[in-house]
């Protein structure tokens, strides 16, 4: 990656106008896959464009009235070789056609699932991995396995505690050589078995109004879930014995101390990068003993941007 650029710029290869929103990309066999929201038809839409110079290839579009609320995209696309699965404000899951865009299947979560649609609509990507697509739902299962090609459960995890869906995705991790999906709500974080969606374990920790950041492993013990409206942040060591599995923390930062407010944190060589000083926007580095390494002070203020790591 280049270390500087023309005051100019980088060279603009191809730019399309779409609506507001917050949503990335999803990238794959020189195609790109993008959400978009048509005000004045008041459709949902789902592009499928040329990644050499941006020309539409198909697109989908459902007739879904949706108030502007922050604006309205904030989810990316999950692609393979046959499937885009997209997954709309309203938290109606779209399994299309990757060459087409035509529909295979869907699934409402309110509809088949109980789910109830976070204030500030859906925000969750959906998860895909080998044989199928896992989603968080709330309602009557906290967590849904579904067969790709159908959409048919193939498992869901139980919710007799009432949680609710979160702005936040699921996130797939090995923890004590299990492999398990994390989730977090207003209530904390927890974990299933990607096996069997059984509930491995779960932390009974609050957080305030709205979840958007995910949760995610720092290693092989190690979990952090950080929440939105200045809620803190919690680390916690994950670990089985005698066949069951218990979580304790490591640290926990209290109100207005330390939390990333949108974006989810980026785990790097054992270190967490993220901004996480809401009132400051400053980047900050987080040591998972939850020193804080360096930050940005004095130097860039990243308000609630977003970020990448690259080279």
């Amino acid at each position: 990656m280049a270390r500087k650029w023309a005051a100019s710029g980088p060279k603009v290869l191809w730019s399309v106008a779409v609506e507001q929103g917050y949503a990335g990309p999803a990238i794959a066999g020189g195609r790109v896959y993008h959400h978009d929201y048509d005000s004045a038809k008041g459709e949902w839409c789902v592009n499928c464009r040329t990644l050499a110079d941006g020309k539409l290839v198909w697109q989908f579009r459902e007739a879904r009235e949706i108030r502007p609320n922050h604006a309205i995209t904030r989810t990316v696309p999950a692609v393979d070789a046959r499937f885009v699965f997209s997954l709309d404000p309203k938290a109606v899951l779209h399994c299309l056609d990757v060459k087409t865009g035509k529909e295979v299947w869907r699934r409402s979560l309110v509809t088949d699932f109980k789910a109830a649609i976070p204030s500030w609509y859906n925000g969750q990507c959906p998860v895909m991995e080998r044989d199928r697509i896992v989603i968080a739902t709330g309602g009557a299962a906290i967590l849904v396995a579904l067969d790709k090609a159908t959409g048919k459960p193939i498992w869901q995890t139980p919710n007799p505690g009432g949680l609710l869906m979160s702005h936040a995705s699921v996130m797939p991790a090995t923890l004590g050589g299990v492999k398990q999906y994390l989730y977090g709500t207003l209530k904390g974080p927890l974990g299933v078995s990607a096996a069997d969606g059984k509930l491995l374990w779960e932390f009974p920790r609050k957080f305030n109004v709205a979840l958007a950041p995910s949760v995610l492993a720092v290693d092989a013990e190690r979990v952090f879930m950080t929440g939105s409206y200045d809620a803190g942040s919690i680390m916690l060591r994950v670990k089985q014995a005698g066949g069951a599995w218990k979580a304790e923390p490591i640290f926990d930062f209290k109100m207005n101390e330390w939390n990333s407010e949108v974006h989810t944190p980026i785990v790097h060589k054992g270190m967490l990068f993220a901004v996480g000083k809401k009132k400051r926007g400053l980047f900050t580095c987080l040591s998972p003993d939850g020193k804080e390494v360096w930050t940005s002070e004095g130097k860039a203020s990243f308000g609630l941007g977003s970020f990448l790591l690259a080279d």
